[in-house]
């Protein structure tokens, strides 16, 4: 099954990080979220990427094409140019870097993939958000509802903690928490092939038109996942996230 990760975008809110780079190759541990997200998919099996590039897709391109390079040791003859690698420690990923174009809308991007999907269910996600998702489990529930596409239900973060008064006497006092009251979109899809004709172009938002006909036919579902998920909108996020990997618990982690 394809693995499609949405890595166009512009990435404005986090502009102290993406004036040379696109959002996906914002580094984490010293690897591009990208890699991170990947990571998450391979530890269930799936290793076929379909990458929606966009803004700035050159330097996405160029990570994975050097990657080889950086990630082994090599022998050069400087006089005839060859190479050898040696004790390379590359993952067994087969990637496919697709320009979507620039101002393509998320919707837009998995249109113009079409004829890499092909008639098989595929994935989708975001290149910005990391969770501690059981890929295998979501897969399974998409299956066994049979509809045309699943959506991965969060109950993000409240940024803040909550206070109780009466009058001026705090009578509560309540941490921020995560709550099942206001699922949202995660990301995390899982996608039959007949959902790429509720998107009608370049300029369809896959958030929009085509998720809101889903759900009004009948045939969107939502997996509730209540562990950890982060989205990267900004540099607060980032450096979350950076602390976390730091620590050496980084609950993404589950490889």
């Amino acid at each position: 099954m394809k693995v499609i990760v949405l890595a166009g975008g512009l990435g404005t809110r986090l502009a102290e990080e993406t004036t040379l780079r696109p959002k996906p190759m914002v580094e984490i541990g010293g690897k591009p979220i990208l890699w991170h997200i990947m990571s998450i998919y391979a530890s269930y099996g799936y290793k076929d990427f379909l990458v929606a590039c966009g803004y700035k897709g050159e330097v996405i391109k160029e990570y994975f094409l050097n990657y080889v390079l950086h990630n082994s040791d090599l022998v050069i003859d400087l006089q005839d140019g060859s190479r050898k690698v040696m004790n390379s420690i590359t993952p067994d990923w087969k990637i496919a870097l697709i320009d979507t174009g620039l101002n393509t809308l998320t919707g837009g991007r998995l249109r113009r993939l079409k004829n890499f999907i092909g008639n098989e269910t595929f994935m989708v996600t975001y290149g910005d958000g990391l969770a501690a998702i059981d890929i295998g489990a979501l897969v399974h529930f998409h299956r066994s509802h049979g509809k045309l596409a699943t959506v991965t239900a969060v109950a993000p973060l409240a940024r803040f903690g909550s206070l109780q008064l009466s009058a001026d006497q705090v009578v509560h006092f309540e941490e921020k928490r995560r709550s099942g009251e206001g699922w949202i979109n995660g990301g995390f899809f899982v996608f039959e092939p007949a959902v790429l004709d509720f998107i009608a172009g370049d300029d369809s938002s896959l958030e929009g038109t085509p998720l809101e006909e889903l759900a009004s036919q009948g045939q969107l579902l939502a997996y509730r996942h209540t562990g950890f998920w982060q989205p990267m909108d900004t540099l607060r996020d980032r450096q979350l996230l950076e602390s976390l990997w730091a620590s050496g618990s980084a609950p993404w982690k589950i490889w």
